[in-house]
């Protein structure tokens, strides 16, 4: 990935004879992105990012199968993408970003559901395989190959005795079922993700009342372990995504019933709790938010709200208006890639 006028763009593999502006590559030794001048010919692309983001399905008075997209770069109302292979809301979506492929998972109080877009075209989805456990309002993460989906709830009725802390996973590149991972320790119900190359962070819903935050490597298997906190209590169903340089958002949400338009930020490679990063143009929960590395998009919300947000990550700020929904409503599934 390279930047040029600010904004990360793919790099072609041979940039030794380039010059000027800088490589961002991913540091193993300190398990971070690192920008790098262009005097080599190395490239090691981003792999869960991209210039489109894709809103699958959610909540309008019932659930939907509409799906929709916007160019990530540049503001305007969102296009008609094509349906889902069945009415869904509150989907668990991951992508492999630049090889094109998003996947949605569950959606209903019992669907095992997976399935899978081709980012670039416009069509309906394709069935992809099951989850271990059907279930909706989950956290989304990927490293670029595996897919990771995380709790979320399986039950008839929002409450604490329906929720589910399984974690699974998949390999994108590929259709199949999901095998199980690991568990949440805490968080159950309608959380959200955000990550890096290696550390997959999941906030919001524990039972309905938590604040609380988790993490795990994605590579491996195992059950989560504490990161610490959001700056509110009872911060249910926000929008999660994340930037090149290592931080994460939790994007509105709602506390004791009530929406909220707080934006939190975490840096994801270490642990402790967020930090507030500025507000949304409207409060509102159910967010279902993007990224192209740079810029994050946040769309939707309860109330069959059509507003979209953007913010550039990297700096704190508020949101400001992106544009609209082709169809006003919350807990969409979203994706970005190529």
């Amino acid at each position: 990935m390279r930047k040029i006028n600010g904004q990360p763009v793919e790099a072609i593999t041979d940039i030794s004879d380039t010059t000027g502006g800088e490589v961002l590559k991913w540091d193993a030794t300190t398990g971070k992105m690192a920008w790098e001048l262009q005097d080599g010919t190395s490239y090691l692309p981003l792999a869960w990012y991209g210039a489109r983001g894709v809103f699958s399905s959610g909540h309008q008075d019932g659930s939907t199968n509409v799906i929709d997209y916007v160019t990530i770069a540049s503001a305007g109302n969102a296009i008609d993408f094509g349906d889902t292979t069945e009415s869904t809301q509150n989907q668990i979506a991951c992508s492999n970003g630049n090889r094109g492929r998003g996947v949605f998972a569950g959606g209903g109080s019992s669907s095992n559901v997976i399935m899978y877009v081709t980012i670039a075209t416009t069509d309906n989805a394709t069935d992809f395989g099951d989850l271990t456990v059907g279930r909706y309002g989950g956290g989304g993460a990927s490293n670029g190959s595996r897919g990771i989906f995380m709790a979320g709830y399986n039950g008839s009725a929002w409450s604490g005795a329906a929720n589910t802390r399984v974690i699974d996973y998949i390999a994108i590149d590929t259709t199949g079922n999901a095998t199980d991972f690991g568990d949440m320790a805490a968080i159950d119900g309608n959380c959200k993700a955000c990550n890096n190359a290696t550390r997959a962070v999941a906030g919001g819903n524990q039972g309905g009342t938590g604040d609380q935050m988790e993490y795990i490597t994605m590579d491996t298997t195992g059950n989560a372990t504490d990161f610490g906190n959001l700056t509110g209590g009872n911060t249910e169903q926000p929008g999660g995504t994340d930037n090149t340089s290592d931080r994460g958002l939790f994007v509105g949400g709602s506390r004791a019933s009530a929406s909220n338009n707080t934006i939190d930020y975490i840096t994801i490679s270490s642990t402790g709790n967020a930090t507030d990063f500025g507000d949304l143009t409207e409060a509102r929960y159910g967010v279902g938010a993007v990224s192209d590395g740079s810029r994050g998009v946040f769309a939707g919300g309860q109330g069959n709200n059509t507003v979209i947000d953007y913010r550039l990550i990297s700096s704190t700020g508020n949101a400001a208006d992106f544009g609209d929904l082709t169809q006003g409503r919350h807990g969409t599934g979203a994706v970005a890639g190529d």
